[in-house]
């Protein structure tokens, strides 16, 4: 299988990738905008990803440059701590961490109203001056684009991970524990995740 080649979306060059979507379609264009405003607030919502995730998913949390918890849009520069289910890092209190890199607003392709892209990298710790060190199961090169869109009378939601490999830019204890996070999350783990995630950001019920 290759992976999509979506605009935007950050090219695959080595290790695992992952192209996960959800799809709803409606009667009405009017519908549809609807919708897709709701769903707009959800994306933006980090915070909450979790409550339309639901039980066993990851937990997102949204920071600034500093380490201190925001509760706002995200902006480029703004970090995204992850609490996965299982162990975490040893170097990084047990979370996760990316960093948006790019948020990209409707780069359309045929028969697209409106879209809207977030890009992100994994990152060390924000406000940890102890550490440089990746705190993320995948090394630098990898990145997850979040990816919402409106067209006529459908919208979606997905996730494209891209050149995802272990990083072993950390301790030992969290080089062992990377390798089997991230050979999980390239097994299918990763993208069970991702997928909870795009089907609850629409499961408007």
């Amino acid at each position: 299988m290759e992976p999509k080649k979506i605009p935007g979306v950050p090219e695959q060059k080595e290790g695992g990738f992952h192209d996960t979507e959800s799809q709803k379609c409606f009667d009405t264009p009017e519908i549809t905008s609807e919708k897709f405003r709701i769903l707009k607030e959800r994306f933006f919502s980090i915070d909450r990803w979790i409550d339309y995730s639901g039980e066993g998913a990851a937990d997102f949390r949204l920071y600034d440059s500093l380490g201190n918890p925001i509760s706002r849009i995200p902006e480029v520069g703004d970090f995204m701590r992850i609490d996965i289910p299982g162990p975490g890092t040893v170097e990084a209190n047990g979370y996760d961490w990316v960093k948006i890199t790019k948020i990209i607003d409707n780069e359309l392709e045929e028969g697209e109203i409106e879209k809207l892209i977030v890009i992100c990298s994994p990152s060390p710790e924000p406000g940890n001056s102890n550490s440089d060190h990746i705190a993320h199961f995948y090394s630098a090169a990898a990145t997850s684009t979040f990816i919402i869109t409106r067209t006529k009378t459908c919208i979606k939601a997905s996730v494209h991970g891209r050149n995802e490999s272990p990083n072993f830019e950390t301790d030992f204890i969290d080089k062992v524990r990377n390798l089997f996070t991230a050979a999980g999350g390239m097994a299918g783990i990763a993208k069970i995740q991702w997928k909870l995630l795009v089907d609850g950001l629409l499961d408007f019920n």
